[in-house]
């Protein structure tokens, strides 16, 4: 029975930024920290986190020939961004994921970032309670 949760199979490894960073600056961070996205941080204590993946700088960036330098992290973020418990059942966070389209949610405890889960995470970290035959 799966009983995994995503906190058990999260990645430790995110990068919180400030929305008026420039794309250019945001694609430096991801390749020095080694990460396929960038969360934005809140404005204040009502604000949501955004989202923004290596894909989005792709297509809303380099595909329309914006300029990186002159481009905030703000335009092409996707905000509020889908997060989830960190005491979710894997099963369901994969569910989450598919219904919305999405491949990688922020898990956040108390209001606060703690991690980054994936489908990549939820297969390699997960794959021990995956029950197979069903």
């Amino acid at each position: 029975m799966n009983r995994m949760k995503v906190e058990n199979v999260m990645s430790n490894t995110y990068v919180v930024v400030d929305g008026l960073m420039t794309v250019a600056e945001g694609i430096l961070l991801a390749k020095q920290k080694q990460v396929k996205e960038l969360i934005i941080k809140k404005r204040h204590d009502n604000d949501e986190y955004g989202i923004v993946l290596l894909s989005d700088i792709a297509k809303k960036v380099l595909m329309q020939n914006r300029s990186a330098e002159r481009t905030n992290i703000y335009e092409i973020m996707t905000k509020p961004v889908l997060s989830v418990s960190p005491d979710m059942n894997i099963k369901y966070c994969a569910r989450l994921f598919e219904r919305f389209g999405i491949s990688r949610a922020p898990v956040i405890r108390h209001g606060e970032i703690i991690g980054m889960v994936s489908y990549n995470n939820i297969v390699l970290n997960g794959w021990q309670s995956l029950d197979i035959d069903k």
